[in-house]
C-alpha cells in the first residue's frame, strides 16, 4: 500500500491524473487491447478529470482504446437530469475526450430490472478482461462508491439504500433539499473494486481526515469500507495535507519520506502520439 501526500487539492489531482495517464500510455492500448478504467463521480475527482482533459488536448493521451466503468448511479433519476452520474461524466469528462460512447459504461438506474442491470454490469467488466485501474473517492464516513458502512467487503454490483449521512452530504447538489436526493443507488461492490489489478483512491480535505485515518492506521472494518483496500496488493491512496490531520506524525513522516519513490511513478513518459499500434 502506498500513501502519496501532496500539499493541496490541485497538486493531489495533478499527481493522480499523471499516474492515470502513465498507466494508459505504458499499457499501449490498441484495437485488440483496450485499457479498462474504473471511474468515480463527486467533487473530489473533478480536478483530476480537468488535468486528464488537458493531457488529451495537448496530444499526450488518447482514450480511443479505453473502456470505462463507472462506480455508481442513482436509482430513479432521469439519465438527462443534471445531477445524474451520466450527466456528470459527460459534462465533466467524456465529451471533452475522444472516448467512443459505446465504451463508456455507466449503470442504468432506470432499468426495469435493477438486479439484472447489476449482473449485466459485472458481466461486461469480466468480458472486458477486468479492470486495470479503478479510481475511487470516499465519503466522510469512509464509504467507497455507495458501499455504505456495514457493507460486505466481498460485495458485488447491487442495489443499495443510501445512508442518511450520504443523503445529507449529497443534498448540496440538489439545492440542499433532502426530499429531492435519491435514497437508492446502483453501485459496484467492494469486491468488484478489489478485483481490479490496481486501485487509486483520492482523499482530500479535512472533512475526510478521520476516514483516511481509519483506512491507513486501523484494521479492516466493514463499517469503514475503504479500509478493505489495505488488503489489495496494489493500492495507492493520494491525499492532500488537510486529509492527513488525523494521522500520527510518524505515519505522515514515513510516507513523505517515500515521495521520491512515488514521484518516479508520474515521471514523463512517451505520449500516445509516439506509439504505433
Amino acid at each position: 500500500m502506498r500513501l502519496v501526500i501532496l500539499e493541496d487539492y490541485d497538486l493531489a489531482s495533478e499527481w493522480a491524473a499523471k499516474y492515470i495517464r502513465n498507466c494508459i500510455i505504458q499499457f499501449r492500448p490498441g484495437p485488440q487491447k483496450y485499457f479498462t478504467l474504473g471511474l468515480p463521480t463527486g467533487s473530489t475527482p473533478l480536478g483530476c478529470y480537468k488535468k486528464l482533459i488537458e493531457y488529451h488536448k495537448s496530444g499526450d493521451i488518447s482514450f480511443k482504446y479505453v473502456k470505462t466503468f463507472n462506480m455508481d448511479e442513482y436509482v430513479g433519476l432521469p439519465r438527462d437530469h443534471p445531477e445524474s452520474y451520466h450527466s456528470y461524466m459527460w459534462n465533466n469528462f467524456f465529451k471533452h475526450i475522444d472516448i467512443d460512447p459505446a465504451n463508456a459504461h455507466i449503470l442504468n438506474g432506470n432499468a426495469v430490472n435493477l438486479q439484472a442491470e447489476c449482473e449485466a454490469f459485472e458481466k461486461s467488466i469480466a468480458e472486458a478482461g477486468g479492470i486495470e485501474l479503478f479510481v475511487g473517492g470516499i465519503g466522510p464516513d469512509g464509504h467507497i462508491a455507495f458501499n455504505e458502512p456495514g457493507s460486505s467487503l466481498v460485495s458485488r454490483t447491487r442495489v443499495k439504500t443510501l445512508a442518511k449521512d450520504t443523503i445529507v452530504a449529497n443534498a448540496r447538489f440538489f439545492g440542499n433539499d433532502l426530499s429531492k436526493v435519491p435514497t437508492m443507488a446502483l453501485t459496484v461492490g467492494v469486491g468488484t473494486v478489489m478485483d481490479a489489478k490496481e486501485v487509486l483512491i483520492l482523499i482530500t480535505g479535512a472533512h475526510k481526515a478521520f476516514a483516511l485515518y481509519k483506512a491507513i492506521e486501523e484494521g479492516v472494518n466493514h463499517m469503514w469500507t475503504v479500509s478493505a483496500f489495505q488488503q489489495h496488493p496494489r493500492t495507492i491512496f493520494v491525499c492532500d495535507e488537510d486529509a492527513t490531520l488525523e494521522l500520527r506524525v510518524k505515519t505522515v513522516k514515513y510516507f513523505k519520506g517515500l515521495m521520491h519513490v512515488h514521484n518516479r511513478l508520474v515521471d514523463p513518459v512517451h505520449s500516445m502520439k509516439n506509439y504505433k499500434n
